[in-house]
């Protein structure tokens, strides 16, 4: 029946329930099984990976895609129960954990419509969970297979590398200082780690390269780095991009907004190193609220590894509870003025705007707030949030 209302919706409503992305996928996809490029579809900005595994699209049925991205999402929750499991925290924590993602309306919506997040979801939760058992080989094949798929796990790197300890380390005394070179040292294992994961993702890269040629690196990593997006975007960037737009000084604007990711993310890769979740968690928050281009579906980027944070907050429920009000409000606010953008053709730029000056604010007073909730040595019960 949904099945039914879903298409009737695209056929006949101006708000199509597919995400156009979706298309994008098949068409390349369709391309794959006649023998060529994907990177014929014009828009197509994703590893020919997927392509390859959404051929059944064209030859089994339409919905294959979504059956995939559904069942991902079904891994992705089973594998928050794992992790919280591995913080030793009491099994009916981790279950509520693992329904925070099963039953949260924004991924299944996502995946449902046809976005592939869901995928990205699985190998970075599946990369954390290998960092923190020391499956140091397994860690890094999984993990640069996740950053060759799309490039943001890539901000983890530092903290993984500062993380792997040697087979024979003790916690020793010392100043932060000291500590920290220690951590900077090369060990078997950061070699190991770096070479494996370098490796492949030199292979995937090399072999897509020799495959598809220069459109495989232009569309699949390079793009991003010059990417101007003026519509469904929720970046603070957004109206400046939009008025700097056909101006020799794009380029440089958007490279400059990179600066303050990166000094935020080595900040944290370093000061909370020994708390994986923690840091990956505040590295993927840090990297889309601040990014250039910042749509619906990146929020999913962190929304699947919040859950795995969550056992260590001490924060009250009407904290949390303001704060899921405040971030879905101001979401809605920037929805509300897109719509009348995109389908009503009204001038609302500027509103966009102030409307992602807001949600900006918001995630920044949100990052602060799960920042200084964090216990690390603690594990915190149901019954303890007060």
């Amino acid at each position: 029946m949904f099945d039914s209302l879903r298409e009737w919706q695209d056929r006949s409503q101006i708000v199509k329930y597919t995400d156009v992305d979706y298309y994008v996928f098949t068409d390349a996809a369709e391309f794959i099984t006649k023998g060529q490029s994907p990177y014929l579809r014009p828009t197509y900005r994703y590893t020919p990976l997927l392509a390859w595994l959404l051929q059944p699209n064209i030859t089994l049925t339409p919905l294959f895609g979504k059956i995939i991205f559904i069942f991902c999402d079904i891994i992705t929750g089973y594998l928050i129960y794992l992790l919280c499991i591995s913080q030793k925290v009491q099994e009916k924590v981790a279950v509520i954990c693992s329904c925070l993602w099963l039953l949260n309306p924004v991924p299944a919506t996502v995946s449902s419509r046809g976005n592939a997040e869901s995928i990205m979801a699985v190998l970075v939760l599946l990369s954390l969970k290998l960092v923190q058992e020391n499956k140091v080989v397994l860690a890094a094949v999984i993990y640069a297979t996740s950053v060759h798929v799309k490039i943001y796990p890539a901000v983890y790197a530092l903290q993984i590398y500062l993380y792997l300890k040697p087979e024979s380390f003790k916690v020793g005394s010392g100043n932060s200082v000291s500590k920290l070179t220690d951590d900077l040292w090369p060990n078997k294992r950061k070699c190991i780690f770096v070479c494996v994961a370098g490796g492949t993702f030199l292979a995937l890269t090399g072999t897509f390269y020799y495959w598809y040629g220069w459109d495989f690196l232009h569309e699949t990593y390079l793009y991003h780095l010059t990417r101007r997006d003026i519509r469904h975007n929720f970046s603070v960037y957004f109206y400046m991009l939009y008025l700097t737009m056909v101006t020799e000084h794009t380029l440089v604007i958007g490279l400059l907004s990179f600066i303050p990711q990166l000094i935020l993310m080595v900040t944290f890769s370093i000061k909370y190193r020994q708390e994986t979740a923690l840091c990956w968690f505040l590295n993927t928050f840090v990297f889309v609220t601040f990014n250039k281009v910042c749509t619906s579906q990146y929020f999913l980027w962190y929304l699947s590894i919040l859950p795995v944070v969550i056992p260590k907050l001490y924060m009250s429920y009407s904290k949390a509870t303001t704060a899921a009000i405040c971030w879905i409000s101001s979401q809605g606010l920037w929805l509300l003025f897109a719509y009348y953008l995109e389908f009503e053709g009204q001038p609302t730029f500027l509103y966009i705007w102030i409307a992602g000056v807001l949600f900006f604010l918001v995630n920044i007073w949100i990052m602060a707030i799960i920042i200084e909730s964090y216990k690390p040595n603690h594990i915190s019960h149901v019954k303890k949030i007060k």
